[in-house]
């Protein structure tokens, strides 16, 4: 599905984000990025949605650009409209016919548990909703690549639970391909297939680990042995 090779960022203040980094996500895969703070993962992120250009390597997707959906660290809803209007906001910058577009937004809201909930405001809302609504918005969209940069951060531990199982399910349903950014072993070890470590500053990948199968649950067998062989290549990529 996409392809970053070779990849280096320099921001202007100096500061080099990323040099040789490395990887590909194939189609319908769920791959997480893990590191480190200030490692590169969101400048990453942002390089395989076409938001930031790297100053060497490339971004090259399999089939030409993908329809690509982007959840951010924050949900950064617009708060004087409601969950509809938020949910519809890159369909309306498409400029889909406004009763096409409320249908899918409205579909949107449902699958992410939000259902009953269209005129609701930001403020009336959690912060579990909220990433609810900032997730349906991706998913108006109907993309092929969803991006995730560590959307669950805030969250209490309950929701962002209960939301990782959520997105496990959107994924096997729509058979999305997914990248996930996450400095969380526990979280990483559960909802992906792939995990790749990368390097503080300036990041590159430092181990790309297949998960095995039967992490079916976050105290599984499965999922015990995959967080301690995480946090071991983790623990040696900070350390190198």
């Amino acid at each position: 599905m996409i392809a970053l090779s070779g990849i280096a960022k320099r921001f202007p203040n100096g500061v080099q984000a990323l040099n040789d980094l490395s990887f590909m996500v194939a189609r319908g895969e769920f791959v997480s990025l893990l590191g480190p703070s200030g490692c590169g993962k969101s400048t990453a992120l942002r390089l395989a949605a076409g938001l930031l250009t790297p100053d060497a390597g490339a971004v090259t997707y399999a089939d030409g650009k993908p329809q690509i959906g982007f959840v951010f660290q924050d949900h950064t809803l617009m708060p004087w409209a409601d969950a509809l209007t938020n949910a519809r906001l890159p369909l309306d910058l498409k400029r889909m016919p406004r009763d096409q577009a409320d249908a899918r937004a409205s579909a949107a809201l449902a699958r992410v548990g939000l259902a009953g909930f269209e005129h609701a405001y930001p403020r009336e809302l959690s912060g579990g909703m909220k990433m609810r609504v900032s997730i349906a918005r991706a998913l108006a969209a109907q993309p092929q690549l969803l991006l995730l940069d560590e959307p669950f951060a805030a969250l209490d531990e309950i929701t962002r639970n209960a939301l990782g199982d959520d997105l496990l399910k959107l994924w096997r349903e729509d058979g999305l391909t997914v990248l996930f950014v996450t400095h969380s072993v526990s979280e990483s070890s559960y909802l992906s297939q792939r995990v790749l470590v990368m390097t503080p500053r300036p990041g590159h990948i430092a181990a790309d680990i297949a998960l095995a199968s039967g992490r079916d649950s976050r105290l599984s067998p499965a999922t015990i042995e995959a967080q301690r062989v995480i946090s071991g290549a983790l623990n040696s990529a900070i350390a190198a």
